[in-house]
């Protein structure tokens, strides 16, 4: 069946996990666009490798499960679920402005969807269509940035090279800084740090006496080495999430004495610093038009069909895929 005669029936293929560790792809009858509604095929979408992982591995928590539902999420965690939140496309039917246009939407794996327009971002003309699927980690960076308020002459780390840290590497490199260091035990960051255009350390040689630690990686050690790296009443921007783990936080030895700071980052809700002036709209634009800078292209891998994404999805849950983010393209 052609990818037209699908949309004519109104015919969706998505991809869920049935199960942890364990995945495949589903078809359903959509019903048509209603008001206020588009119908979107997608183009690409993105795999979200922490979170989605998690989900792929039975790991979210019961307690926050409700707390973790993707904005168009099917089903419930553990699984049977249909997850995710990184899909480009373009409008096949809606409002004739629309009509056309290419989107991002945060929406799971599906070769086509309706949607509330209010869902819907448009992508400017000079975004191509595979780097949109970074508007997610882009915009949950914004808001880490919104939260922290880098100051002229900081010395900033990032901790942790995935794709939000390195998302947010790549934003931070816009900003007047006196140092910023991307930080990641795996030597191979050292080439996505250089394609970012910034300096790339191992925790061990990292450079200590920051203002400000974003920590990314997901691991405690990660955690423990941001906090070392402070400077005397420094700050560490926690936005890792770990799932089921407790991870163990070094709040001994001089933490009280140098007077450091913890504080957490969600994209949930805007940054209180921003909140009364921005909606989640306005932060979506500004994320995705900050995607028309070219160097976030290293970030990217792929892309793979569709079809795999069961394989690939596995693959990258267990470690055995280790690219930043995989670009997932439809027919």
């Amino acid at each position: 069946m052609r990818p037209t005669d699908r949309i004519a029936l109104m015919e969706s293929r998505s991809y869920w996990t049935t199960q942890p560790g364990q995945g495949e792809i589903r078809t359903a009858t959509l019903d048509p666009p209603g008001e206020g509604q588009a119908l979107v095929r997608t183009l690409f979408s993105g795999i979200s490798r922490g979170t989605e992982s998690l989900v792929h591995r039975g790991l979210v928590p019961p307690e926050v499960r409700e707390l973790m539902r993707a904005p168009f999420q099917q089903g419930e965690l553990p699984g049977p679920v249909h997850y995710g939140y990184l899909s480009v496309g373009v409008v096949e039917q809606g409002p004739a402005q629309l009509q056309g246009k290419r989107v991002f939407c945060l929406y799971p794996h599906a070769d086509c969807y309706v949607v509330p327009t209010s869902a819907l971002t448009l992508i400017p003309d000079e975004v191509p269509s595979e780097r949109a699927i970074l508007a997610g980690a882009a915009e949950t960076a914004i808001n880490a940035l919104w939260d922290a308020g880098p100051r002229f002459g900081d010395r900033i780390a990032v901790v942790g090279a995935g794709m939000i840290g390195g998302t947010l590497a790549a934003l931070l490199r816009r900003f007047p800084l006196q140092r910023l260091e991307l930080i990641d035990p795996d030597p191979q960051r050292s080439q996505l740090a250089a394609a970012l255009d910034v300096a790339w350390a191992p925790p061990q040689e990292a450079t200590a006496g920051c203002d400000l630690v974003f920590h990314c990686s997901a691991h405690e050690e990660g955690l423990a080495r941001g906090l070392e790296l402070l400077g005397d009443e420094g700050e560490l921007i926690e936005m890792s999430w770990y799932g089921t783990a407790a991870p163990r936080v070094p709040l001994g030895a001089d933490f009280h004495a140098r007077r450091l700071r913890i504080r957490s980052s969600q994209v949930g809700a805007v940054s209180a610093a921003r909140r009364a002036r921005r909606t989640h709209a306005e932060r979506m634009a500004t994320a995705v038009a900050a995607l028309a800078d070219p160097t976030f292209d290293a970030l990217l891998t792929g892309p793979v069909p569709f079809d795999e994404l069961p394989t690939v999805m596995d693959a990258v849950a267990t470690g055995r895929a280790a690219a930043v983010c995989h670009i997932v393209s439809y027919p």
